[in-house]
């Protein structure tokens, strides 16, 4: 297979997977593998690769059962004693996945999982829970596939 083909095939796999068809949001963990491609003296064009791969890949993620996926951030609110119930509270109602509790000095901290979309507005109510006696900080910490019910609300269907 001439260079220029195996080009257009890559161009048009990498092309296909910045546009998926869940909303169009872009694909991510794919491996694309070329097994097999034939060149025609007469019908081969870059142009023809490029479409059939284009094909190729959209006939995959038919078959593939493609889920949405959603930040996860790790997430520790350091805060007194006195509002470490309604702290958790909040939390769990955000979603969130405690992975531990522990004393730092006279304040308790939190440690959690929470996705991005559950923590926005939470500087406020943290300020309210705690009246401004606590503080978090969050950090990026891996992606989850998005619950269902929710990936339905993002792409509009329910």
């Amino acid at each position: 297979l001439k260079r220029e083909y195996v080009a257009a095939i890559e161009s048009a796999a990498r092309s296909s997977a910045q546009s998926g068809p869940l909303g169009s949001y872009p694909l991510i963990n794919v491996r694309a593998v070329l097994t097999n491609a034939e060149e025609h003296p007469t019908d081969s064009t870059e142009v023809a690769f490029e479409t059939a791969t284009s094909l190729a890949v959209n006939h995959a993620l038919e078959k593939a059962a493609p889920v949405l996926l959603e930040p996860i951030m790790k997430v520790e609110v350091v805060t007194p004693d006195e509002y470490f119930g309604a702290i958790n509270s909040d939390m769990m109602s955000r979603r969130a996945t405690i992975t531990g509790t522990h004393m730092r000095g006279q304040n308790q901290v939190v440690d959690c999982e929470a996705p991005l979309s559950a923590m926005f507005g939470y500087a406020t109510a943290v300020r309210s829970l705690s009246q401004g006696r606590a503080s978090y900080s969050m950090e990026p910490c891996r992606y989850e596939a998005m619950p269902p019910q929710l990936a339905q609300k993002v792409l509009g269907v329910m």
